[in-house]
């Protein structure tokens, strides 16, 4: 079983940076497709990034391109989100996701498994 987990989140100021870490356990013996996306209050879960199994190829949703870079060590089974220039609009919880797969999705019903999420709060 794949068991995904988040860190990495906190409070900062606009303009500031954060970034976000997630772990896989089990199930690494498969090449896998990440990506993380996030959910705001009243919101619907949104997608933020996404990396295919070789971090070869990246996508970003328009809200966060050029400040945040999506990477993964597969070495240490792990995949991250800097985020810099942080907005007040960027405060969500951000979850990692995972499939199967060596290419990259961007579509949160294309993921099978989940992390908890890890909150990010940005005040102006």
């Amino acid at each position: 079983q794949v068991q995904l987990v988040e860190s990495g989140g906190g409070l900062v100021q606009a303009g500031g940076s954060l970034r976000l870490s997630c772990v896989v356990s089990g199930g690494t013996n498969i090449a896998y497709a990440m990506g993380w996306f996030r959910q705001a209050p009243g919101k619907e879960r949104e997608f933020v990034a996404a990396i295919s199994w070789n971090g070869g190829l990246t996508f970003y949703a328009d809200s966060v391109e050029g400040r945040c870079t999506i990477s993964r060590d597969n070495a240490k089974n792990a995949m991250y989100l800097q985020m810099n220039s942080l907005k007040p609009e960027d405060t969500a919880v951000y979850y990692c996701a995972a499939r199967r797969g060596s290419f990259y999705y961007t579509n949160r019903y294309e993921y099978d498994y989940w992390g908890q999420g890890t909150q990010v709060t940005v005040s102006s």
